[in-house]
């Protein structure tokens, strides 16, 4: 059988947004309201949210997710003629109640089941996670969310993945981290751990100086990945 890297594993980390959660479902539940504008409001509202939180970081101007996630809202709004208010409220409540991607749920059970540690890993502040994790329903097959807050910095900055190894008690080399986010797959895979970059999208690979180790589709496919199936 050949090996892959991750059956040393001895922790699963996870980040939340995109490889867990779908980022794009909070708009789904508006698209009626949003009309044509949609899918414009939606990949915006995300591209505008992870760009403040590289400047944010670059600048020494830390606010936490929740704000950032707020303003790149009313950026998305802006840009496309929207200055509703109700609307404006309900895209955010919809931001904490995000739907799980489908596997999810199968994933992290068959983690538990066999004797794994699982973990998220988020820029999301605490309140954020954790009305997502209870929201999909999976706060028992987790040890921890882990939130950039106590160290008041943005990933891809190392000290956010360090976080999960005082957290876990786990050796950098020993943590499999995933993410959808190339760019989060480079910081982690910069960082030490082993990465799989779960490239829900087909995207195509960034240049940065460290990537993932492997590559997949979905997360159906990581209980194989670490030697499960």
């Amino acid at each position: 059988m050949a090996t892959t890297g991750f059956e040393t594993t001895q922790a699963c980390v996870f980040d939340a947004y995109g490889t867990l959660f779908d980022v794009h479902s909070a708009v789904g539940r508006y698209r009626n309201q949003l009309g044509e504008a949609a899918d414009t409001v939606s990949a915006l509202w995300r591209t505008k949210q992870l760009e403040y939180t590289w400047l944010r970081s670059l600048m020494g101007a830390h606010a936490d997710f929740w704000q950032v996630t707020g303003e790149a809202l009313d950026y998305a709004l802006d840009s496309s003629g929207i200055g509703d208010d109700p609307l404006r409220d309900n895209l955010m409540q919809a931001y904490l109640e995000l739907k799980a991607y489908p596997e999810v749920k199968g994933v992290l059970r068959q983690l538990r089941d066999a004797g794994m540690k699982a973990a998220i890993l988020s820029n999301g502040s605490p309140r954020m996670l954790e009305s997502a994790v209870q929201g999909a329903g999976i706060e028992d097959l987790l040890d921890a969310s882990l939130s950039v807050e106590p160290v008041g910095i943005y990933k891809p900055d190392p000290r956010v993945y360090e976080l999960a190894v005082k957290h876990l008690r786990v050796d950098a080399g020993n943590i499999s981290f995933m993410s959808s986010n190339a760019w989060d797959a480079a910081g982690a895979a910069h960082y030490g751990f082993r990465v799989a970059w779960v490239n829900r999208f087909g995207q195509r690979p960034e240049r940065l100086p460290a990537g993932p180790h492997a590559e997949l589709s979905t997360l159906a496919e990581l209980p194989g990945l670490l030697g499960y199936q």
